[in-house]
């Protein structure tokens, strides 16, 4: 749901036409400070108000264009049985009697009715949201002219105004996912499965009169484990082992299967698949966006800081607290200080037109990504008003926002200041080669400033008293003993370039290089604890009540204790609260977010398919007792990432075949009730990845570290406003190194992984779209990309094998992990006999091509 923009567009120009009925088009509330103002007014009597003579005109005047104005901007608080302020605006009566002020229009002195005076944005601003259009405040403004015509048939307006927000209700809080987690029994069913999350899985479909799929053959199984986990492909000579380990004659062996779990949970691969869906989730970038889409100094380390995590198996509520608080914890580290570059992963504008609202438009994104991410609640569409949808009130949007009040932005226009606000030294060794280079570039600087300072201090120093020159050994005392010599000795030029280097100077001493790595992550500004103000309309402007850190009202949470900030102190405390709240057991939305992604990445959608809002307008579970159960598990686990892949690719559900059934496929063709296993398209990583592993030139052992840069075609970086700006060249070795590793630049994706449906980096995606287009198949057939590794898979290829039949049974099964039938490897032989006869193609040319035709296959592509 996209919130309503902070500044509305242009209100029409054109005088709006006539409704049969009152309806409201445009929610905005009038503002009561109109009523306080109009109390000197006199009051004018029915009486005098039936003396009116109105003509035909006029009546139609107020009709067509009084009416529909009234409607759409006032009405919503000023109609009914209490209206706002006490003033009715739905009879002419109304008007002219006024509110709990007196009336608001003075018939004698038009120019003087605050009306109009509000209308015209004249001290007082009627409608808040933004002013009515020039014509707009025309007609209001000739009404009141003319004495508020009105007809002689309407008494009252009829005025129905649209059903509100969902409130913040005992009834609401009943919502399934508002309420606590609970402890669900396993159901008792027949033929119960491997586990409870079969129980419920078969105790729904029972219901249906459905039954499971057949297991899936240990081959497909071992690929699609070793997909899931790593993100890989697994040798033909692995698959061949596992499947015999795992084939129990017609069942799977679940012995082997937890055995074979466990040894791919142990790869230090399973973090960089896992890592990456959690990049996808907090926008991950490694630059700014707009126009000049810089890099971001070090963000990399918050990528190494996911992949370690999941390798790790980080409990998962330690891994929130340390992203949103990792600087405000009692013991802070290197990691938890990388961690919390989490805020500093969105875009990013270094010349806003509006400064106030870049800053806003900053912290939504931070409550946007946060509440999304972690709660499955999409709070930021309650920036603007009340939240349309869900029980969510302006008012908390805004309570949220105070957690964050203080982050400083990213930085100002200029490198240094991002480095300030932005950039900050951790507890871990500096790669010896940066150093060195740090090193000797802040010996350089210095020297040279020091030189320049010294070409001045020449020029005055035999003018220098012995006392002045005693003092003179002391930086602090130079600018007052030169400046003293401005207009004898020196020129305002020299002193003022003197003075420059001084302080360049200075700021070098202050930024040497100690050995340590740097890394990008949160920093506060708390002086004076900046307040936080619910804002009208989203507007930074308009502020209006002040509020304080709180959570969101329908959840029933405790009130936030915040803390006061200790002397010295560099934060002020809030973000932990906020933390610790939402990594709380007794959390209702935390776990359950967070086990349906695990559930989303195996099954290819989450037992609530969107996955980042629990609300209102968000799906049901299709199994909420399993949600509850699972969520409960990951709790009592502490939170393991890890044992909810053992317990969940334990199931018989997850082991179960692709194929379909008739009759299930009848009753269910969406697969809502999990009957079967869905076929998936492999990521647009897991492509890249599985070409680079197929042709033998993937370098999978080298992780971690500053990104790569993939060789981009000219043509593609010709789309940039500076073709080519901030996209470098890596080694060779590099440039085949995992995608994860590529350079995430906004303006600029590698072709192939933006056709095959990359994130979305510039907000949260919790889901991948999964599109089929002419651009993948150009991609896979004739980029230049996949024609030099087709080209390279077919060397390899004959460097392993010289028989001609034997190349082609290399070659597929490399591609499909598996050994291909002799009716594929015949089909493969007459594919390069009919290039070399019908092409004029020598053999390797021809095996280029069959391998080309091997990295399209769609065993390569789809995983069963």
């Amino acid at each position: 749901m996209s919130r309503t923009p902070a500044f509305p567009p242009a209100f029409q120009t054109a005088p709006p036409k006539a409704s049969p009925r009152a309806s409201l088009s445009l929610a905005v509330v009038a503002v009561p400070a109109l009523l306080a103002v109009t109390a000197m007014l006199p009051a004018c009597s029915a009486d005098e108000s039936a003396r009116h003579d109105f003509t035909k005109q006029q009546i139609t005047m107020f009709r067509e264009q009084v009416l529909p104005i009234l409607e759409d901007n006032c009405l919503k608080c000023h109609s009914g049985e209490h209206p706002k302020g006490e003033l009715n605006m739905t009879t002419r009566e109304g008007f002219l009697k006024g509110g709990e002020s007196g009336p608001a229009v003075d018939l004698e002195n038009h120019e003087d009715s605050y009306v109009i005076n509000a209308v015209r944005y004249e001290g007082l601003d009627m409608p808040p949201s933004g002013p009515l259009s020039p014509q707009n405040v025309k007609i209001i403004e000739s009404w009141v002219q003319q004495g508020l015509p009105w007809p002689a048939d309407l008494h009252e307006i009829e005025f129905e105004a649209e059903a509100g927000p969902p409130q913040v209700t005992a009834e609401n809080r009943q919502f399934w996912s508002f309420q606590p987690v609970r402890d669900v029994a396993v159901p008792d069913v027949e033929n119960a499965g491997h586990n409870a999350i079969d129980a419920f899985i078969r105790h729904r479909l029972s219901d249906r009169g459905l039954t499971v799929s057949p297991p899936a053959a240990p081959e497909e199984l071992v690929r699609r484990m070793h997909y899931d986990l790593l993100g890989l492909p697994p040798s033909p000579e692995f698959v061949a082992a596992w499947s015999k380990k795992i084939d129990a004659g017609g069942t799977l062996d679940q012995q082997a299967v937890a055995a074979l779990t466990d040894e791919l949970l142990a790869s230090p691969h399973y973090g960089e698949q896992w890592g990456r869906h959690w990049l996808d989730l907090v926008r991950y970038a490694e630059t700014n966006s707009y126009e000049r889409d810089g890099a971001k100094p070090h963000v990399w380390r918050y990528r190494d800081y996911v992949i370690d995590a999941f390798n790790s198996d980080k409990p998962y509520s330690q891994f929130i607290i340390e992203q949103l608080a990792g600087d405000e914890l009692d013991e802070v580290t290197a990691d938890s200080m990388v961690a919390t570059g989490f805020y500093r992963l969105g875009r990013w504008d270094d010349e806003p037109a509006d400064p106030a609202l870049a800053f806003y438009d900053d912290i939504d994104d931070i409550v946007t990504t946060t509440s999304q991410t972690f709660l499955g609640l999409t709070v930021n569409c309650a920036r603007c008003h009340d939240h349309k949808i869900d029980p969510i009130p302006q008012r908390d949007y805004y309570r949220m926002v105070a957690f964050f009040r203080n982050v400083r932005r990213y930085g100002v226009r200029g490198h240094d200041s991002v480095l300030d606000a932005s950039v900050a030294e951790i507890d871990r060794p500096a790669d010896a080669k940066v150093y060195e280079a740090a090193m000797t570039r802040y010996n350089n600087d210095t020297r040279d400033a020091k030189d320049r300072m010294a070409k001045i201090e020449k020029l005055v120093w035999d003018d220098l008293q012995e006392v002045e020159k005693e003092d003179f050994q002391y930086d602090m005392n130079k600018l007052p003993i030169l400046q003293k010599r401005v207009g004898t000795l020196l020129n305002d030029r020299q002193f003022n370039n003197f003075r420059n280097q001084f302080n360049r100077l200075k700021q070098l001493q202050s930024k040497k290089p100690t050995g340590l790595a740097s890394a990008l992550c949160v920093k506060e500004d708390i002086r004076g604890n900046k307040p936080t103000h619910i804002l009208t309309r989203g507007n930074p402007h308009a502020a209006a009540e002040e509020v304080t850190p709180g959570f969101p009202a329908i959840l029933s949470p405790p009130k936030p204790v915040i803390p006061q900030p200790a002397d010295g102190a560099k934060t002020s405390g809030r973000r932990r609260v906020l933390a610790e709240w939402i990594a709380s057991g007794d959390n209702p939305l935390t776990a359950r977010v967070m086990v349906n992604r695990i559930w989303q990445f195996h099954f290819g959608r989450g037992i609530v398919r969107t996955s980042s809002d629990f609300g209102f307008q968000g799906t049901k579970p299709t199994h909420p007792k399993l949600l509850d159960w699972l969520a409960a598990e990951f709790v009592k686990s502490g939170w393991s990432v890890k044992a909810m892949h053992r317990l969940i690719m334990s199931s018989a559900a997850y082991q179960m075949s692709s194929r379909p059934s008739e009759q299930a496929w009848a009753v269910d063709p969406t697969n809502n009730l999990f009957w079967r296993f869905d076929m998936r398209r492999l990521s647009a990583e897991e492509v890249r990845d599985t070409i680079l592993w197929v042709n033998n030139t993937l370098n999978s052992e080298k992780m971690y570290g500053p990104s790569i840069y993939t060789d981009i075609p000219d043509a593609v970086k010709a789309g940039q406003s500076r073709p080519g700006s901030g996209w470098g060249r890596s080694s060779p070795e590099d440039e085949t190194r995992r995608s994860i590793y590529i350079h995430v630049k906004r303006s600029l994706l590698d072709p192939l992984i933006e056709s095959f449906d990359f994130a979305d980096t510039d907000q949260t995606c919790p889901v991948r779209f999964v599109t089929t287009q002419p651009t993948q198949a150009l991609s896979m057939m004739n980029s230049e990309f996949i024609l030099q590794q087709a080209e390279k898979f077919a060397a390899y290829v004959a460097t392993e094998q010289t028989d001609g039949a034997a190349q082609v049974q290399f070659a597929l099964a490399r591609a499909m992990q598996r050994q291909p039938t002799n009716t594929e490897i015949q089909r493969g032989l007459d594919l390069i006999a009919s290039l070399k006869e019908n092409d004029g193609m020598n053999h390797q040319d021809a095996l280029k091509y069959l391998c080309l035709v091997a990295l399209n296959l769609n065993e390569l592509m789809y995983l069963d």
